[in-house]
């Protein structure tokens, strides 16, 4: 993909690469984070033409990243933790000016925690395509205007090889241990198969080894939630004239997708039919319990993401399979070499625990025999929550 557009495809003004830089300083108009925003403890690699699978280059790219700990003298503590689908580079430390959510696995990263930053040195980055601070659809082009829908496609390998770019630069030849859930464990899993030389151990926490058609089915309504928005404007609504975008459709998705990343049991439990105010859902204008809590979590999760950026990575997701050009997927996992944790959640909907140990019987350096199974009410999301007992079997790996 050239940056140059067509003129049907966003106005015809082109600004000075100085105007341009001062662009990057305007106030957000969506979730994504931009040049001139509190960077936190966010840091950052930049790299030259960067060529997607499909052929597309970007002219540059930028990895956004967090560390913590010490690499020692040796180069040989360090740990890459790849987040998942919404994640960010915040994996730990609290709300800041830079981050409105304290760290998203603050209770296994830190100094005496499972992943302990006294003895590793942890490094985060926000994945290509992403919103918070690496190059994505809401980064600026040479043109002057984001790129919108024009970013090029990618795939999870894609994201991989940016990562390996951001590793090069950090003169990091072998990652101690290499982990990631969901989406994260799908790059995880790249990473030791392209990569085994580089990888020594390896965590892939609720992670399938293809994104099924199920999956993919589950992933298409949520695009075309967005898609659909009147205010989604194909994908150029950075500058519309409200202020407006697609809201409500990236609400919706994010509604849809907390509920194959929560347990029917869970919700049952938690709400079960109670109602949200005094006022009856029985056709009295009142609502169920749970309706409020999808829409609290779909409304707030539109201030922090870019309605753009979930497109780009719900369909690199959807390009995830290890086997592919590779002689399937059982020979694509026999190339892994690193001591492996399998890990999956019992009451994981979304990516159930089959493609977890199908995962370990292909790799023979697992550390156990078979996929680690735990047991929880909080779904997909258990991997996130359930942190004492991920944690110890992190650690584990971690000493093996």
């Amino acid at each position: 993909m050239d940056w140059q557009t067509s003129e049907d495809s966003v106005p015809s003004a082109r600004v000075s690469e100085a105007d341009a830089r001062l662009l990057l300083g305007r106030p957000p108009t969506t979730g994504a984070w931009r040049d001139g925003d509190p960077a936190g403890e966010r840091q950052f690699a930049a790299f030259g033409p960067f060529r997607t699978e499909n052929g597309d280059e970007l002219p540059g790219i930028r990895i956004a990243y967090e560390t913590w700990g010490s690499l020692n003298t040796a180069r040989d503590n360090a740990v890459l933790i790849l987040h998942a689908l919404t994640g960010d580079s915040h994996v730990t430390g609290p709300a800041s000016p830079g981050h409105a959510t304290a760290g998203w696995w603050g209770d296994t990263v830190g100094p005496g925690a499972a992943i302990d930053t006294d003895e590793w040195f942890v490094v985060a980055p926000n994945m290509l395509g992403g919103c918070q601070g690496s190059t994505g659809p809401a980064t600026i082009a040479r043109d002057g205007y984001e790129w919108g829908a024009r970013f090029p496609y990618l795939t999870i390998r894609d994201q991989v090889a940016a990562q390996v770019r951001l590793a090069d630069a950090l003169s990091i030849d072998v990652w101690a241990g290499v982990i990631g859930g969901s989406m994260g464990g799908m790059h995880a899993l790249e990473w030791a198969i392209t990569h085994p030389d580089r990888v020594a151990r390896l965590g892939v926490l609720s992670a399938p080894p293809v994104t099924t058609a199920d999956q993919i089915a589950l992933n298409s309504v949520q695009l075309d939630a967005i898609r659909l928005d009147p205010k989604f404007a194909g994908g150029h609504y950075y500058d519309a004239e409200d202020g407006a975008g697609p809201w409500r459709g990236l609400a919706l998705a994010r509604r849809m997708a907390l509920l194959n990343y929560r347990s029917p049991t869970e919700l049952n439990q938690r709400f079960q039919r109670t109602w949200q105010s005094g006022k009856s859902p029985l056709g009295r204008g009142g609502r169920f319990a749970v309706e409020s809590y999808l829409d609290f979590h779909g409304n707030r999760f539109t201030r922090r993401f870019d309605a753009n950026s979930y497109l780009t990575l719900v369909e690199a997701m959807n390009s995830h399979d290890v086997g592919r050009g590779r002689g399937g997927v059982e020979d694509a996992l026999a190339r892994v070499s690193a001591q492996t944790l399998v890990l999956g959640i019992d009451s994981d909907r979304l990516f159930p625990v089959d493609g977890q140990e199908r995962i370990a019987r292909g790799i023979r350096s697992t550390t156990d025999d078979g996929a680690v199974v735990l047991h929880s009410d909080f779904g997909h999301d258990g991997f996130l929550i359930e942190t004492e007992l991920v944690g110890s079997h992190l650690e584990r790996l971690l000493t093996s």
